[in-house]
Parts: structure tokens; sequence; C-alpha cells
């Protein structure tokens, strides 16, 4: 069954890559990385479950 509901989370206290390596550790796997050399970009993680949802650039990664 597809998912029905997509989540992007933002990073408040860290950067994205940061947290992308935090969820992994705490169980989900990497599904795409859409990450650019310029910085841009998200990576698709799925949880244990494979309820997919993406972790975007933090506020303070992009202001910068």
């Amino acid at each position: 069954m597809k998912n029905r509901l997509h989540l992007d989370l933002e990073p408040v206290d860290c950067t994205r890559d940061e947290e992308v390596a935090r969820i992994v550790g705490l169980g989900a796997r990497q599904v795409d990385d859409q990450r650019r050399p310029d910085g841009t970009g998200w990576v698709v993680l799925a949880d244990p479950a494979g309820n997919e949802f993406c972790v975007l650039r933090s506020t303070a990664e992009r202001a910068g």
C-alpha cells in the first residue's frame, strides 16, 4: 500500500545531514538522495514500516 501522507521534516538544532544520520541511527533507511553539490536538496527516508518522508535543509542552512 502506498503512503497517503508524506512529511517533510526540517531540522531545528542541527543540519540536514546530521538529522539524516540521527534518524538512520534510529532505524530508518535511506530511499533516495536528492542532495546537490551546492548544498540544496533533500533526502528521502523510510521508517521501518516503509512510510517515506523527506529531510530538508534547516532554516540556518538555507539562509547561509
